[in-house]
């Protein structure tokens, strides 16, 4: 599901859940990236997760694929791992791939992102936010173009958006069209005007997400099931009014180029 207009701006919204796909569709956006576990910084989402958002959203639909959290060095067992995820997105109806590499000196693998490009040919893949892990983000990009990639994803090397946002224009001018930068982490109603004036870019990444309470009264005192304390009764989820606003504001910005 890929557009083509040039004064079109694209809100790609990362979700976790069937609810959030179907508030970021209602919301006006163009497309999801699904995936599993954003604590972890999303992984890829179980067979059933992929499905069902399928059968519940119209709009694109990509899979983030990444069989842990943690580093981007990946072993021969996970990298048949992700080439395995890739081939289920396929079946269950993407509408694109999102993934990155990266080897021991945390570089672009572009050998092996490529045979994973292939792979999930005719569906396009988004080189992700690995990418802002490397250190060198003017030979990163060349590495990404180098593997088919379609987009990357990135935060400028930063840990956000408004931080990396001079790179992030740098990136867009160098690219010169040859690949879509796509800005990351951190976009939001209160940052986008200012972000795609300064970068030119015409596709953008949030979570557009908040803060739910769990709906669970009896709260037991000192359990805990993960790592992280204060989790087990705090859920996130994308809100459709917030996701309307973002594509509102992208929609006047396209209008004025």
């Amino acid at each position: 599901m890929e557009t083509g207009s040039q004064n079109l701006m694209i809100l790609e919204v990362c979700i976790d859940s069937v609810e959030s796909a179907i508030a970021a569709e209602r919301g006006g956006a163009e497309r999801v990236e699904l995936c599993g576990d954003l604590l972890e910084g999303g992984i890829t989402p179980s067979a059933g997760m992929i499905a069902s958002v399928r059968r519940h959203v119209a709009i694109g639909l990509f899979v983030m694929i990444r069989p842990r959290g943690g580093d981007f060095c990946y072993s021969d067992l996970e990298f048949e791992v992700m080439q395995e995820e890739i081939r289920q997105a396929r079946q269950l109806g993407a509408d694109g791939i999102v993934l990155g590499l990266l080897n021991e000196q945390a570089c672009i693998d572009v050998a092996r992102t490529r045979q994973l490009v292939e792979l999930a040919r005719p569906l396009p893949v988004t080189f992700h936010r690995a990418i802002d892990m490397t250190p060198d983000l003017d030979a990163a990009l060349e590495d990404a173009i180098a593997t088919g990639a379609e987009r990357i994803l990135t935060s400028g090397g930063a840990p956000n958006v408004t931080l990396g946002m001079s790179q992030i224009a740098q990136m867009v001018k160098s690219a010169k069209g040859r690949i879509t930068i796509m800005p990351g982490s951190g976009v939001s109603l209160e940052t986008v005007a200012k972000l795609a004036a300064a970068t030119g870019a015409t596709e953008y990444h949030s979570s557009v997400r908040s803060e739910i309470p769990s709906p669970v009264r009896f709260r037991k005192e000192g359990m805990v099931m993960g790592c992280a304390e204060d989790r087990e009764y705090t859920r996130f989820a994308v809100q459709e009014e917030r996701v309307r606003a973002l594509v509102r504001a992208l929609k006047t910005i396209g209008d004025r180029r």
